[in-house]
């Protein structure tokens, strides 16, 4: 295996992917405008119950809705897949009441995690995140509008990390996320958020510990710069698992006729793996700092032995360069006008070979300078 310096290598920038928030400040409190560059919404719909399952896709609501209406006695998700639809957003306020405030929020996809209780419904807002193959974060807002028998979700792009959710849903004809309805399906899907949540430290930490490995072979200034990609998301993955733990343990506590005790069970289990993601986010993060410091002190220690060189050459020169400046001056030892002997002038000038004894004297202590300096270990690493 041939080992590429890094500095051949063009290293990705790791990145947290940050959008503009809408609205100016003093706007009008529950006025919702879509963002310029959100997309066309597309809705997904599932009817299901313990021994059935019928599905849809469309991009009109009132297909959407119609679909769930010819099926009375099943639960529904409708899974709006793009917020550029104002229509979209507009039917399902008009139809089931909601608060301007709330889709607002829907809108508005700089929400942190939380769990609103209002008249008939509740209003949950998760942060879905993702890392791409740049190790670039896709921090994601997921928001649930939660009914007795109807769950509604909304998401900014197509793509997301649901599908195992929707595998069960199809497959899992007898299990629970077939029995215990829509607040059932809301924990599967928050849950899935949350595991995501481990594959995505456990990548940070692969690339942790080859920022490690590389580190104690060469220091580099791009892992200087890995290093505080890292750092960074860690600190967007901490601003998303704390309120999501906050908001999981208010479901747990408050008694919500929406959500049934089964369900509670298991959001407790979901409250565990948050304050393990917790736990790993700062454990990541102090690893990080860590990195940091020991690239600093590396540095440090390479700058060290730079200046020991340095160090160790002017020494050898010195007296070198002070024999060759002496002789520089050139004082004459005989007057050449009146041919007088100058005694305290240079007879050195006219001894035979005067310059080779020079070059041999010098050569002399240099050599006794590197002796001396090995003796006392000054070229050991």
């Amino acid at each position: 295996m041939i080992k590429v310096p890094l500095s051949n290598i063009k290293v990705p920038r790791i990145n947290v992917v940050r959008r503009k928030r809408m609205g100016l400040p003093g706007a009008i409190p529950g006025s919702f405008l879509i963002m310029e560059n959100a997309v066309p919404s597309k809705i997904f719909v599932f009817s299901y119950k313990t021994d059935f399952l019928e599905e849809t896709e469309t991009e009109s609501v009132e297909e959407a809705f119609a679909f769930t209406d010819k099926h009375p006695d099943c639960f529904h998700w409708v899974d709006v897949r793009g917020l550029g639809s104002q229509e979209v957003l507009n039917f399902i306020q008009q139809k089931f009441g909601i608060s301007n405030l709330v889709m607002e929020d829907i809108v508005n996809i700089h929400q942190r995690p939380k769990n609103d209780e209002h008249n008939g419904y509740s209003f949950i807002v998760s942060r879905m995140l993702e890392l791409d193959k740049g190790l670039q974060l896709n921090n994601e807002q997921l928001s649930f509008l939660l009914f007795e028998r109807l769950l509604i979700s909304f998401q900014e792009d197509y793509k997301d990390v649901l599908d195992p959710v929707r595998l069960r849903l199809r497959k899992n004809t007898n299990g629970n996320i077939r029995k215990l309805g829509p607040s059932y399906l809301m924990y599967a899907l928050m849950d899935t958020v949350i595991d995501h949540y481990f594959s995505i430290i456990n990548r940070i930490g692969d690339e942790m510990e080859m920022v490690e490995d590389h580190l104690y072979q060469k220091p580099h200034k791009y892992l200087m710069y890995r290093i505080q990609g890292v750092k960074k998301l860690m600190i967007a993955m901490r601003r998303a698992a704390w309120p999501e733990r906050d908001k999981i343990n208010d479901l747990m506590r408050l008694n919500s006729p929406l959500v049934n005790e089964e369900t509670r069970l298991y959001l407790r289990d979901a409250y565990d793996h948050t304050v393990q993601i917790i736990d790993l986010i700062e454990s990541m993060r102090e690893a990080s700092t860590g990195l940091l410091d020991l690239y600093l002190s590396l540095m440090s220690n390479r700058m060290n032995e730079v200046m020991k060189t340095l160090t160790i050459i002017s020494a050898v020169f010195i007296p070198l360069t002070f024999i060759a400046g002496v002789y520089g001056m050139n004082f004459a030892y005989e007057n050449p006008k009146t041919g007088e002997i100058l005694r305290g002038n240079m007879p050195e000038l006219y001894i035979e070979n005067a310059y080779v004894y020079i070059l041999v004297l010098m050569a002399i202590i240099a050599l006794a300078q590197i002796w001396y300096f090995a003796r006392k270990g000054w070229f050991k690493n």
